[in-house]
């Protein structure tokens, strides 16, 4: 098969393509990617084409999906696994791991990017303004209002806001 055909047959059928995965994995445009590719790699050329990148890709899709089960599945187990091997003893804070995790990720998408970039990444408002393409005195205020958010949810000191 030749790049211009390729070409043609992306063009032509990887949007559908790419919505017909969607119904059964969370990464489409990977799955069918990899049905191209595994075309391309076919040495001789499949007698429907059409019906056959549609089969590779709902297999693909159905794999993906069984795949980002088993793994949230082990990390789920992972996850809650008690052993308080990484936490001192005497946790001054008082903070529950578990707990704090859960109330950033309750927090909205481009404020938790906020808090952990500035926090634990150790980036500037300047910094993290330019990441994101807005203003430093908005990732200012919005790192506020994470922290505030934070505070209520944990009932906890947090960090206090700084430049």
């Amino acid at each position: 098969m030749g790049p211009d055909e390729l070409a043609e047959l992306v063009d032509r059928h990887a949007a559908a393509l790419v919505l017909y995965a969607r119904q059964w994995c969370g990464s489409p445009e990977d799955v069918v990617q990899t049905a191209f590719l595994k075309l391309v790699r076919l040495r001789a050329r499949p007698d429907n084409l059409v019906p056959w990148l549609y089969r590779v890709v709902r297999n693909g899709a159905i794999d993906a999906s069984r795949a980002a089960r088993r793994r949230t599945k082990y990390e789920a187990a992972a996850a809650d696994r008690t052993d308080p091997w990484f936490s001192p003893p005497d946790d001054p804070t008082g903070l529950d791991a578990r707990a704090a995790a859960d109330a950033l990720t309750s927090l909205p998408a481009e404020t938790r990017e906020i808090v952990t970039a500035h926090l634990w990444g150790g980036l500037t408002f300047e910094q993290i303004a330019q990441t994101l393409g807005s203003s430093a005195a908005t990732c200012y205020r919005r790192y506020a209002a994470g922290l505030a958010a934070l505070r209520q949810k944990l009932g906890a000191e947090c960090p206090t806001p700084t430049k």
